[in-house]
Order: structure tokens, then C-alpha cells, then sequence
């Protein structure tokens, strides 16, 4: 069994010194130096190799000088043979250049660099600074890093596992230190924070101090005795107590990679999770809200969690990749985009044998919600479903072009919510029974930036809040759907009215994108269930590491062919909301192709022929409230009339004459000739209520529903009941 490689780095420098005695003492001195200069350095195993390779070259030169001495030959002779011996220490130098060692982390006694009061370590931190930063020594084919920049007023200082040498870089007077910390840090082959230069400002520019950590020791993780560390620990810590966000649950891991990268089932015994806060479980857990991801299971007692280092929908999924999903399927669902565990997420446009689906889209600037939006038009062009588009804000859908009515600018956007309410009134009259039977197509009324509409602010505010609060009610079974967007989920982004997002909710699908700071939690009077602790405002804009990419400039020139990748932004990242579930965490399609692109150059489906859309023009200039903003038009007949500017035939006799206390006009497009508040307009709304609630109602009772006063509402039903359109049994009031 041979020596170990410890052994031979020992020995070997002796051995090489002891060899050479017999061919004579000037060889033998030579290698004795070489092999203690190998011992002092602890050199490695390929430098030692060149050493003993140069130590037996200058051996063998040695006995031949030796030999021609000895036999009285010329002393020029032995001289030439100097020249092996120099060539052999040059090819050793440049063999070591690519090995040499770090600087020794021990301290080395002196050897001959004791002379000039340095130490071995010292004069191999000095090499390495000539050898790559200031010269004059160099390695051929490198170039230096500052010629001239000196290491001066050296010191080495070693305590315990730590190593460290300080120094001043000097210069010639009248130049400048630009020598780096990075330049230093790979000369040494240690990270740029070892690395400590002086402040220029404070010092002179030919001399900087430098301090260099060649060795630190190792910082070990402090952890309290008792401390949790694994996921299942921390769940039982902080998520599972009964202050927690998911009290009384435990946590099956079921993948794990790390602590950021984990898979796993919390499970509640015999009880219902309910509704989960994302942002108290993120607190909980340590983690930022995107980095948590919550699928819920079958079980109520059940609900799956992901934790992710890299996100796993920043690379998207590609519109041109699920062409063939974007129609609808027999049961009204639409691809949308994907869920965070890879599923599609879909979305319902309809629900078969009873009618339409609404759909409750929010999402600020840059947040991919125009896109969605695009999306959704695209796939109801290809499920054979007619659009009417209000968009206030001119110009800002692409695929605006599918719809068949456009309504675009915010006068255009309210005829185009008037011309909806007619459709729905239209098919009412013609639909008396509550099961749509679809011979007519499926119709989306798509709202973009509804707050234009809908805010207190609004022109439109009261008469967009009606037509929307009644669309939203009543026109489902009618075969039509509402899909509004908004930048907030506030309130007064939907005229402060409950009626229209709950009934958004009920009806169909939410889809919440990210939202301006303070302007996105939904917690509060902006509450959504199953949408618990969302803060919307906490979907970073970027993917981490974005900054940094965007900061690598390219100044080549715009490049008119780029487009861009999922990767530059989260644009359609959000969470998607469908009835009876948990809001979970998707990412709409990536448009990597424009979806008008995909339509085909197929006209976009036409709205069947009826009285509400050969009429459009006029209907969509037609007011539908009166000055007051109260008392929608409740009737097609009362609708068409006002469009047309004359009297309802219906209520042409009950027109009160003019007076000395009454107007001489219209108080509103197409009402009664001096009629105060519209009363007469009522009385159709009366009827609409009793034929839609089919049980019998107080006076009080039908008013209270209507927004009146009783005393309003009992002279129409006695009139309503002269005509025999109405019963009275007992003060229960009913339809004819």
C-alpha cells in the first residue's frame, strides 16, 4: 500500500533534495531550495509535479556542468547549460499560473522571504496582486487590471476561521486609483462583499485603503430550541391555533422541495373549513400573499395549499395553444385562462335550460383586464352569442369589432345600456314563460369601465343605475347576460348599489386582477364571499428578478418586431371566483396572437329581428327615466312610445288636463302631459311586479318595492283594477 497523497506532499520536497547529492552540492542546493519552497507553500499536487519536473531538469544540467568542469573542459560549456535549467523554471512559472493555490489560511513560518520581513502568506497575497493587478509581473496573453497600482503597508490578520489582509493601494502622484472591489474579489476568487475599499471622496486619488477577507467563517442558522421548522410544525404553530387563519386544521405535506417550494392537504376533523383569509394565512406562514395558493377539494373538511418560489403561472399559457377551447361547451363553460395547479379555468357564459350567465370582471390599469375582455368577445363570437358593448372610454377594446352593437364614447356607451333594457323588455313581451326556449341567440351586455356609467359623478349616473340594477335581476332567463368591468371593487365604482354586484355574484363569475394600492382589498362594505382577506392591491406588477432584467439595457434601437413575453409583467394574474367556491389564484390566456385575428373575417352574430332592435336608433336616444332620475320605464309598448315622442296608447286617457297647478308638457320623453313624478308610469311597473312575484301583495308592500309611497301606489291599483288587470281579496292584491 502506497503513501497517501498527504504523505508524498510531505516527503517528496525532501526526497528531491536528498537525490541530487551524489551528482554534486550546486544541484543538490537547487533542489533542497525548490523543496522547501514547495513545503512552505503546500503546494498542490499539479504544482508539485512541475516542481520536482523542473527540479530534476535543473539536476540533470547540474551533473552535466559538473562533469565538463571535472574533465577540465571550457567554463562557457557549463555555463550554456544554465540555460535547460532557466527554460524549465519558466515553463514551471506559466504551469502554476492556472493552479495557483488561495493564500494560505494558516500561519507559515518565514522563510526566505524572511528577509525582507514578510511571511510566506504575505508574499503569496503580494504575487498574486503583481501578478494580476499592478505588475510588473504577468502571466503572458492577461492583461492587468491598474499597471502601476501597488499594494503597500501590508498586514495579515488571522483569527480563528477568519482571514483577512489590509493594505494601501498606491499610484505616481497625479494619477488615480481605479482598481474595484469586483477586480479584487476575482483576483482572490472570494464574493465582491469581502471585499472593503476605502471611500474616494475621503482619501487622496493615488491612495485608496483596502481591506480583503480572504476566509469568514461560516454564520450558522440560529434556531431556538423548540422552534418550529418544517411546514407541519409552522402550520400547528401559527395557522392551526385558534387565532390562526384555518383554526383546527392540520397539514399533510404531500410534496416538498424546500421551504418555499411545497405541496400539501390542511384537513379540519369532521368540520367545515369555510372561507379562508389569504392575507392572515399569508401572515401566518411568513410569506407574501402571491406566494400562496389555496385549491379547494370536495370535501368541505378539505382544502388543498401550495407555497411557490417561482410562480408557477409566470410563464402563461398561450391563446394560439387552446384555440379549439375558447367556444363554449354543453355546459356554457369558456376556457379563461389557468388555474395555479396547471387546470384550465373556465368560465360560465351560459347555463343550459335556464339562460344566460353574469360575469363580475375588476382589474386597474396594466392589469391584463382589456385582454380578458377580448378574450371573452373572441369566444362568444365563435359560440354563435350576439354582443352589445358599452365602452365609455373610445377605442380601448381591439376586439370591439365582434360585437353587434358598439357603443362607443360614453353617449354611445348609454344608448348601447338602453338598447339592452329594450332586448330584455322586447323578449319579455314576446317570452311570457320563465324557461327561455333559445330560438333567439344567447346575448352578452359587456360593460367596460362601468364606473363611467355608474359613479355618483356620472351624467348617466341614475339612469345607468336603474337600466343595470334591472338587467342584472331579470334578463338571465331571458337569455341575456351582463359582463361588467370595473377598476375597483368599491362600491361607488357601481353607484354605491348592492343590488348589482350581489346580483353579479349570484348570477355567474367573478374575476379579480390586480388593483391601484388601497383601492383593492375585499374586506369590509367591499366584502365578496368566498373572495375573504383578498387585497388586490398586493399582485406585484412585476415577477421577482424583473427589475433587474430590465435594467440591462439595450440600446440597439426599438425593435419593431419584439412583442411581449409572459415574463414581463403579470398582466392577467388574479383570481377567479365562480358560485358556491373559493376565489383561486389563475392567470388569464396570454395573447400572443390578436383574438379578432382568430374570428376568421366572420361577421359578428346579429341580434334576431324584433321591435327593440328595428328600433334601435330611436331607442338608444331616448332617456329611460325621468328628470328625476326615478321611474324607469317599465313596459316594450311605454318604451317604444317614448322613442317614437308620442303617448303611450294605454295611457292616453288618463292624461290629467293642463291647470293652473299643472305643466303643459311632457315631464319626461313620453309621459303623461302634466302627470306629476310620473305617476302614471306606475301603474306598469305595478303589473310587472304582481305577474313576476305571482303572490298576492299589500299596498304597503308593492310600494315599498317599488321605491314609493302607498298613497302613490293605491289610486293605479284602483285604476288598474277598474280595468280588471288586477284583484283585490282582503287588501291582497293580485294579477288579473
Amino acid at each position: 500500500m502506497g503513501p497517501t497523497r498527504e504523505q508524498f506532499i510531505q516527503y517528496a520536497p525532501a526526497a528531491l533534495a536528498v537525490v541530487p547529492l551524489v551528482a554534486g552540492p550546486w544541484s543538490a542546493l537547487a533542489a533542497a531550495a525548490a523543496g522547501a519552497g514547495a513545503w512552505a507553500v503546500n503546494a498542490s499536487a499539479p504544482v508539485l509535479r512541475s516542481l520536482i519536473a523542473c527540479g530534476f531538469t535543473a539536476t540533470g544540467c547540474g551533473i552535466a556542468a559538473h562533469e565538463v568542469l571535472a574533465g577540465g573542459g571550457a567554463p562557457l560549456i557549463a555555463l550554456g547549460l544554465a540555460v535547460p535549467a532557466g527554460a524549465a523554471a519558466l515553463a514551471h512559472h506559466r504551469n502554476i499560473a492556472a493552479h495557483l493555490p488561495a493564500p494560505a489560511l494558516t500561519p507559515a513560518t518565514t522563510g526566505a522571504g524572511a528577509a525582507i520581513g514578510l511571511t510566506s502568506q504575505e508574499q503569496l497575497i503580494t504575487a498574486w496582486w503583481m501578478e494580476f493587478i499592478s505588475g510588473p509581473t504577468q502571466t503572458e496573453g492577461r492583461k492587468l487590471i491598474q499597471p502601476g497600482a501597488n499594494l503597500e503597508h501590508l498586514g495579515l490578520e488571522i483569527d480563528g476561521d477568519q482571514v483577512a489582509f489590509t493594505g494601501l493601494i498606491t499610484l505616481p502622484q497625479g494619477q488615480q486609483v481605479k482598481v474595484k472591489d469586483s477586480d479584487i474579489a476575482s483576483v482572490y476568487r472570494i464574493p465582491v462583499s469581502q471585499v472593503d475599499l476605502g471611500d474616494p471622496k475621503h482619501y487622496a486619488p493615488n491612495a485608496l485603503p483596502v481591506t480583503v477577507h480572504l476566509k469568514v467563517a461560516t454564520a450558522q442558522p440560529q434556531i431556538t430550541a423548540g422552534a418550529p421548522t418544517t411546514p407541519e410544525e409552522l402550520w400547528a404553530a401559527y395557522v392551526g391555533v385558534p387565532e390562526g387563519a384555518m383554526p383546527g386544521t392540520s397539514l399533510t405535506v404531500t410534496r416538498y422541495d424546500g421551504p418555499l417550494d411545497w405541496e400539501g392537504t390542511a384537513t379540519r376533523d369532521r368540520r367545515a373549513i369555510g372561507t379562508v383569509n389569504l392575507q392572515d394565512l399569508a401572515g401566518n406562514l411568513d410569506l407574501e400573499t402571491i406566494q400562496i395558493a389555496l385549491a379547494p377539494g370536495d370535501k368541505p373538511s378539505q382544502m388543498g395549499i401550495r407555497v411557490m418560489r417561482e410562480h408557477a403561472l409566470m410563464h402563461g399559457t398561450m391563446l394560439s395553444a387552446v384555440v379549439d377551447e375558447l367556444s363554449m361547451d354543453s355546459r356554457g363553460y369558456i376556457r379563461a385562462g389557468t388555474y395555479v395547479d396547471g387546470r384550465p379555468a373556465l368560465l360560465p357564459l351560459a347555463q343550459p335550460g335556464s339562460g344566460a350567465r353574469h360575469l363580475y370582471l375588476v382589474g386597474g390599469s396594466r392589469s391584463g383586464k382589456s385582454g380578458l375582455l377580448e378574450q371573452i368577445l373572441l369566444s362568444a363570437h365563435r359560440s354563435g352569442i350576439a354582443v352589445i358593448l358599452a365602452s365609455p372610454q373610445a377605442g380601448t377594446i381591439a376586439g370591439a369589432s365582434l360585437s353587434a352593437y358598439l357603443g362607443d364614447g360614453l353617449d354611445e356607451a348609454m344608448g348601447a345600456l338602453r338598447l339592452a333594457y329594450a332586448m330584455m323588455l322586447d323578449r319579455e313581451a314576446r317570452y311570457r314563460s320563465p324557461a327561455f326556449p333559445f330560438t333567439d341567440p344567447l346575448v352578452l351586455v359587456v360593460i367596460d369601465e362601468a364606473h363611467m356609467l355608474l359613479s355618483a359623478s356620472s351624467p348617466y349616473h341614475l339612469e345607468a343605475k336603474a337600466i343595470v340594477e334591472q338587467l342584472t335581476r331579470r334578463s338571465l332567463k331571458r337569455g341575456i347576460g351582463v359582463v361588467l368591468a370595473t377598476q375597483t371593487p368599491l362600491a361607488e365604482d357601481l353607484g354605491n348599489s348592492t343590488v348589482i354586484r350581489s346580483q353579479l355574484l349570484i348570477g355567474g363569475g367573478a374575476v379579480f386582477l390586480r388593483c391601484a394600492r388601497g383601492q383593492g382589498s375585499l374586506v369590509g362594505a367591499n366584502a365578496v364571499e368566498g373572495a375573504e382577506g383578498l387585497d388586490l392591491s398586493m399582485i406585484p406588477s412585476q415577477w421577482p428578478g424583473q427589475y433587474a432584467k430590465v435594467a440591462d439595457r439595450d440600446m440597439s434601437g426599438l425593435a419593431t418586431e419584439a412583442a411581449a413575453a409572459p415574463e414581463d409583467g403579470t398582466f392577467g394574474l388574479g383570481y377567479l371566483l365562480t358560485p358556491g367556491s373559493q376565489a383561486v389564484q389563475f392567470r388569464s390566456l396570454h395573447l400572443d396572437m390578436a383574438p379578432v385575428s382568430l374570428a376568421g373575417g366572420e361577421p359578428p352574430v346579429g341580434i334576431e329581428d324584433c321591435d327593440a332592435w328595428r328600433e334601435r336608433d330611436a331607442i338608444t336616444q331616448t332617456p329611460m327615466v325621468d328628470r328625476r332620475g326615478k321611474n324607469l320605464i317599465g313596459s316594450l309598448a311605454d318604451l317604444l312610445a317614448a322613442a317614437q315622442g308620442a303617448p303611450s296608447p294605454q295611457e292616453a286617457p288618463h292624461h290629467t288636463p293642463a291647470g293652473p297647478h299643472t305643466t303643459t308638457g311632457p315631464a319626461w320623453p313620453g309621459g303623461a302631459a302634466g302627470a306629476p313624478d310620473g305617476q302614471e308610469l306606475i301603474k306598469p311597473r305595478i303589473l310587472e311586479l304582481l305577474r313576476e312575484q305571482s303572490i298576492p301583495m299589500t299596498a304597503e308592500t308593492i310600494a315599498r318595492k317599488l321605491g314609493t309611497s302607498a298613497k302613490n301606489i293605491k289610486p293605479r291599483l284602483s285604476e288598474l283594477k277598474k280595468r280588471d288587470e288586477v284583484t283585490n281579496e282582503n287588501g291582497l292584491w293580485r294579477a288579473a
